[in-house]
């Protein structure tokens, strides 16, 4: 049986249209579906022009044979908005039959020619690109000037097609006219605003020159010589008339005095209330309320200056206190480095570090100010030196303390002693206690220091003074034990050498085994522990006791220079008075050198023959604090050290009658009856006194109660008691009973062993208690017999 073949179709032609080929389809189709389509292709014609080229592309009519069904929906549409479409009757048909480049050529023909310029006329290479087209366009060019030159007579600009595309030039840079009574000789310049004062008056601000039109004209009135006016300066913030307040110099211009201080304080007033309700942006007011403590103002618009009132300048000084006072921070604010000032920082930051450097500038400007006034000795020196003494006390942490600590000190180093002279040594004091880091203290010492050394001791000896409220004895510590050292922290230890060799040979040690790790951990706890510290600005100990022993160590060198020198200071009983308060804070291998010192000075004898009774007593005095401060220096740790104190017991007791013959006054009986507890102390010698010592001393200072005044009496009879209640022997004084001794009682004698005091009695109990015309002293007298016969 035969395939079928009359049902399968023939397979497609191999050769494909290409495609630039149009494809036409045939008229006809086969009659039966095995025959397959035929393609004619048509020839492309040569020089057939192509639509792009031609003038005018012709749209396509259409065919208005055929009618054109709408449905029912369209109909709606364009009668609901057939009206919007109206517009396109009115376009350009033309336009719209024109081809592309047709329209090129069209605008190209239309375009404007720009005039080439010369080639000094080319802007720079430091210009814009070549295809910006010129950047430049000066009034005064060459080409504008032929242009004017060459233009109509009745003054018309020339047209846009001479001008290019820069039309619009010439009349936007030219100036504009003048009116005629501009032009004037009399007015030589524009009228500025005028200003209202604080009276109700108006004041003229100057006058605003014109400037010339051209650069020529300049030149020929220079070729000519004439002088041209120059414009004034624009005076600043500080003298000038700003913010609704009158100008400085007018308002110390005016005649009125007293018109003129109240505007003064009515102005001081304001300023300080906008600089204390904004600090960080008033550093031009701040500068202005310095200008009215100034003795003359002066500023660009009158630069003759015009002389201040006192009273004026006494309120802007302390209203400059009271400002500073409020606003300086509770910081020290340092110079920036060059790397801090190269640094890039936000725009907060940069602003508080303008308003940091120029408050330091402002405020040094103050002090400057008060310092020149203090050294003149002007009307204004008292003021200057109680601003002083307060800024130095209540702002002693910011910038400049030194500075005003020397001039307190400076103040202090004359031999005369006033009021000043009291106010700056109690500025002093403040400052010592209420110094808690111990810098300020240091820095008052050095100064003082160095102030003694230059003056040669010639100055008043209650300088000195303010030294003994220096916060050393509280916070520098004394060793717990004499005979071993403090050890250290273990965490603050660097050396473990030692402790790891004991614990190879199992030995105990107070420090512990710590691994490479647990130190280098403990190095950095500390490390952030101290930057904690600083964080919340807590005072070091460690920095507290390092500047404090450096201040001990200048305080000591002042003191021991004052004792050494060949001949006697008026500062020597100062110096001593502060070397027996801090004797526990003496090294102790300085005892003996000390000592020897001190004994010079009280067996000293004065080679003036005529001496007054001023002159003995103070000597006595002074030989009376060498003792007490020989006895504080061996109350404390030099009880340690086996020293003979005999010679400074017999001077104290030759001193008992001198002191009797005048009024001791507080401060030398006090020294007296200190030095006698100390020596009469079981801690001196290590057991009680001998009873020889006791009687002498009891029997002198009863001898000299009958001369002193009430108090140091009652002093008297009350030590006397206390001796007769520790040592029962000196009862036998207190009967007149005869007894076997050898010798009698030497009065005259000043030696404590010699003098037999045991050969006598206590009759001036007797006397006291009955006699004296003061009953708290016969009081006194009458308990201590009453309890001796108990």
């Amino acid at each position: 049986m035969a395939p079928k073949t009359g049902g399968k179709r023939s397979a497609p032609p191999t050769l494909a249209p290409s495609k630039r080929r149009k494809l036409a389809p045939t008229t006809q189709k086969s009659k039966t579906t095995d025959a397959p389509k035929k393609y004619t292709i048509k020839p492309k014609e040569k020089g057939k022009e192509k639509a792009a080229d031609r003038g005018t592309i012709p749209i396509p009519a259409h065919d208005t044979d055929g009618e054109l069904e709408l449905s029912d929906q369209d109909m709606e549409v364009l009668e609901e908005y057939g009206g919007a479409a109206s517009f396109l009757n009115a376009l350009d048909q033309q336009g719209i039959l024109r081809s592309k480049k047709e329209t090129e050529r069209l605008h190209r023909l239309n375009k404007p020619v720009k005039k080439s310029t010369d080639t000094d006329d080319l802007p720079s290479i430091d210009s814009h690109e070549e295809d910006e087209g010129e950047w430049s366009s000066e009034v005064a060019s060459d080409e504008e000037d032929d242009l004017s030159d060459d233009g109509d007579s009745d003054g018309s600009m020339p047209s846009s097609s001479d001008l290019g595309s820069d039309a619009e030039m010439p009349y936007e840079t030219a100036p504009r006219k003048r009116r005629p009574d501009w032009e004037s000789p009399a007015d030589q310049g524009i009228q500025r605003l005028p200003i209202k004062l604080a009276d109700g008056r108006i004041q003229k601000t100057g006058t605003k020159v014109k400037q010339l039109p051209t650069s020529d004209a300049t030149d020929e009135s220079e070729d000519e010589g004439e002088d041209v006016p120059e414009a004034p300066r624009r005076e600043d913030v500080s003298t000038g008339a700003r913010f609704g307040r009158p100008a400085v110099v007018d308002v110390l211009a005016n005649k009125s005095r007293a018109a003129r201080i109240q505007g003064a304080k009515d102005q001081i007033a304001s300023i300080c209330q906008d600089i204390v309700a904004d600090p960080e942006n008033c550093l031009g007011l701040l500068r202005r309320l310095h200008t009215f403590s100034l003795a003359e103002v002066s500023s660009p618009a009158h630069p003759e200056p015009v002389p201040n009132d006192l009273l004026i300048r006494k309120l802007a000084i302390l209203s400059q206190l009271a400002v500073f006072k409020d606003i300086i921070p509770g910081y020290r604010i340092r110079a920036l480095t060059e790397k801090e000032k190269s640094e890039k920082v936000s725009q907060m930051v940069a602003r508080t570090r303008d308003w940091e450097q120029g408050l330091v500038v402002v405020y040094q400007t103050y002090l400057r100010a008060l310092e020149a006034e203090l050294k003149a000795r002007s009307e204004l020196a008292d003021i200057a030196l109680n601003t002083i003494c307060t800024l130095a006390t209540e702002l002693t942490h910011f910038n400049f303390r030194v500075n005003l600590m020397s001039c307190i000190v400076a103040r202090l180093s004359k031999k005369s002693w006033d009021k000043s002279s009291e106010q700056c040594l109690n500025a002093i004091i403040k400052v010592f206690r209420a110094d808690l880091t111990g810098a300020a203290s240091l820095e008052i010492v050095r100064l003082l220091n160095r102030m003694v050394k230059e003056k040669r001791f010639n100055i008043h000896p209650t300088v000195l003074s303010c030294l003994l409220h220096l916060r050393l004895k509280t916070e520098l510590g004394v060793r717990a034990s004499e005979s071993h050292t403090d050890k250290p922290d273990p965490v603050k230890r660097t050396s473990y050498g030692k402790d790891a060799a004991r614990r190879a040979k199992g030995k105990p040690t107070a420090q512990p085994h710590l691994s490479k790790k647990t130190r280098k951990a403990l190095k950095e706890k500390k490390e952030i522990d101290r930057e904690f510290r600083e964080a919340e600005a807590e005072v070091d100990k460690e920095e507290r006791a390092v500047t404090h022993t450096e201040t001990l160590k200048l305080l000591f060198v002042l003191y021991f220079r004052i004792i050494k020198n060949p001949r006697p200071t008026p500062l020597l009983a100062a110096a001593l008075q502060g070397i027996s308060k801090f004797a526990h804070l003496v090294n102790i291998d300085f005892f003996k050198d000390l000592l020897k010192v001190l004994k010079e000075l009280i067996t000293r004898d004065t080679d003036d023959e005529e001496v007054d009774e001023a002159d003995a007593f103070s000597d006595v005095q002074l030989r009376l604090q060498c003792i007490v401060t020989a006895f504080e220096l061996l109350s404390g740790q030099g009880e340690a050290l086996n020293i003979d104190l005999s010679d400074f017991i017999a001077r104290l007791y030759a001193l008992i009658l001198p002191l009797s013959l005048a009024d001791p006054g507080t401060g030398p009986a006090d020294m007296l009856f200190r030095a006698l507890n100390i020596v009469f102390s079981p801690r001196t010698f290590g057991a009680a006194a001998p009873p020889w010592r006791a009687a002498a001393f009891a029997k002198r200072l009863l001898t000299a109660a009958l001369h002193w005044p009430p108090a140091p009496a009652v002093r008297a009879v009350e030590f006397v008691g206390g001796l007769l209640a520790k040592d029962s022997k000196l009862a036998a004084l207190l009967s007149t009973e005869e007894r076997a001794l050898d010798g009698a009682y030497r009065a005259d004698v000043d030696d404590p062993q010699l003098c037999n005091p045991l050969g006598t009695c206590f009759w001036e109990l007797v006397a006291l208690g009955g006699q004296h015309w003061d009953p708290r002293v016969r009081a006194e007298a009458r308990k201590v017999m009453a309890f001796t016969r108990s």
